[in-house]
Parts: structure tokens; C-alpha cells; sequence
């Protein structure tokens, strides 16, 4: 099976308005810019979007709800993005505010196989509001359902032509749980190359869970903010 594709283009051509869309990232490190400009691009609406955050205004997930791609944010963390506060209290978006452990817990539920668990975070909060509740050793339990997507998209580091994936650091963030967790998974990668130039010690999500890759350019990688203290 070649997973080989030209570009992001063709990576997400397939991928139409109303589809469920995991995407990789922490902020704005790891994302994968190249899929994200494809998206806008495209003009696909009403996507519900699985991602720690939400990126800032003008990079990242931010370029989607400019252009009120997205119909629904699955998030744990979206304080630095003005116009998603905006559509949010305008009622323009729907969100799902999840704690972070419990979001990372779903994806990783979701690419095990397993269908739902137990976690104490959220209880006596708005989280626990329709959820089951179950006592374990008298403390109390709100049961989460696995997280799954249509697609998932990532960016790595480094990926062979067979689909295995390296990241750098905490690039891996989210995103090899997420890899695992879509219907279909993209990865666009900094480095694509040959089968065996991985160091198989090194390889972060194995290339049976990725359809299609590609090799990304222009990579900006920006951080949301830069802090620095004048001496």
C-alpha cells in the first residue's frame, strides 16, 4: 500500500464539511500547519475539531474560526484566542470544555480499543452534568467515553514511506494517541524518508496506524507567547 501523497492538498482530500477531525498539537507546538492551511483553504464547514487548544487568532486552529469553519471545539484549554471567546459567548460555537487528563485519557481510550473508563476529575462540577457516576472504595467516579475521529491529523519530526513516526521532544504531545485514534490518520512530517533510517528504537507511532503521509514545508512554528526579563 503506498502511503506516499504530494502534498496536504491531497492528504485531506477526502475530507468533507461535517466530519470529526482530531488534530495534534499543544498550543501551537506540533501542529500541523501544512493540513490546517489545506482545511481553510478547501472551505469545508461545520467540523467538529478535537485539540488541546484552539491556537491563537491568526495561526493554527484560529485560521479555521476566522473563516467559522468549525462548528464545534472538543478542547481542554482555549485562553488565547480572541475570536473563539467571541463566537463562543455570541453562541456562534459549540465547545466541550474537558479537564486536560480526562481529554488525553479519551484518545487514549479510543485507540486501545476501549470504550469507556472511570476518573474522579470534574465530579461535583458542569463536567459531571448527564454523566454516569459510580462509587469506587467511597469516592466518586464520573464514567468518560472514548474520544474517536473521522480523521486524524498530525506532524511529526521524521516519517518512513511506510507510515512510522518520530517526534522531537514535546512535539508528541497529543499526537501519538491521536494517531491512533482516527479513522484515518494523516501525518505530515518534516523529514520523509526510507524505510530503515528510523532508528526502530526511535519510532513514536508505528506506521500500521498511519494512511497517508507527506512531506510538509514552510514551517513557521511559532509559540503563543515569548517572555523575556529585562536585566
Amino acid at each position: 500500500m503506498n502511503k506516499v501523497v504530494s502534498n496536504a492538498q491531497e492528504a485531506i482530500n477526502n475530507i468533507q464539511s461535517g466530519a470529526t477531525i482530531m488534530l495534534g498539537g499543544f498550543g501551537l507546538n506540533g501542529i500541523p500547519e501544512n493540513c490546517i492551511a489545506a482545511l481553510v483553504e478547501k472551505g469545508i464547514t461545520n467540523l467538529t475539531c478535537i485539540s488541546n487548544n484552539a491556537g491563537v487568532d491568526d495561526f493554527g486552529l484560529g485560521l479555521l474560526l476566522q473563516k467559522k469553519q468549525i462548528k464545534k471545539m472538543i478542547s481542554s484549554y482555549v485562553g488565547e484566542n480572541a475570536e473563539f471567546e467571541r463566537q463562543l459567548l455570541q453562541g456562534e460555537l459549540e465547545v466541550d470544555l474537558i479537564p486536560q487528563g480526562t481529554l488525553a485519557t479519551r484518545i487514549q481510550m479510543a485507540a486501545m480499543g476501549i470504550p469507556a473508563f472511570y476518573t474522579p476529575a470534574g465530579y461535583g462540577t458542569e463536567v459531571a452534568v448527564g454523566k454516569e457516576v459510580r462509587n469506587f472504595n467511597g469516592k466518586p467516579y464520573l464514567m468518560e467515553l472514548a474520544l474517536h475521529a473521522d480523521f486524524a491529523i498530525v506532524k511529526a519530526w521524521k516519517g518512513d514511506t511506510m507510515g512510522n513516526l518520530a517526534f522531537r521532544k514535546t512535539t508528541r504531545n497529543f499526537s501519538t494517541s491521536m494517531a491512533k485514534a482516527g479513522n484515518i490518520t494523516i501525518a505530515e512530517v518534516e523529514e520523509l524518508v526510507q524505510p530503515g533510517d528510523i532508528n526502530p528504537d526511535d519510532v513514536h507511532v508505528a506506521g500500521i496506524y498511519v494512511h497517508r503521509i507527506f512531506q510538509g514545508s514552510h514551517y513557521e512554528k511559532r509559540i503563543e507567547k515569548r517572555t523575556v526579563r529585562m536585566i
